[in-house]
């Protein structure tokens, strides 16, 4: 795995992308609560999720299932996926 993939490197720059796409103010990455629900706390909905996922996909170069949103409700989570995406394109 490269350096540059470890979960705390990949929940900064998934938190950073989070904020970018959906305009959230008065928040950095590393105040972002990575435990926090998008869809409950943040307000995000299956759109919000869509875009941030294409971002994700073309920073990350791996496929993320549409099948798998539902499932990807916190940065922690979305973090922790892309890294088992990483590993298994290794």
């Amino acid at each position: 795995m490269q350096a540059g993939h470890t979960i705390d490197a990949i929940i900064l720059r998934v938190a950073g992308i989070m904020i970018d796409e959906l305009k959230l103010e008065d928040i950095t990455p590393e105040t972002f609560d990575p435990d926090m629900d998008l869809v409950d706390e943040v307000g995000i909905d299956s759109m919000d999720l869509a875009t941030v996922a294409l971002v994700l996909r073309d920073e990350y170069a791996v496929r993320i299932d549409e099948d798998d949103y539902p499932k990807l409700t916190t940065i922690r989570l979305i973090s922790t996926y892309l890294q088992n995406k990483l590993v298994e394109a290794a």
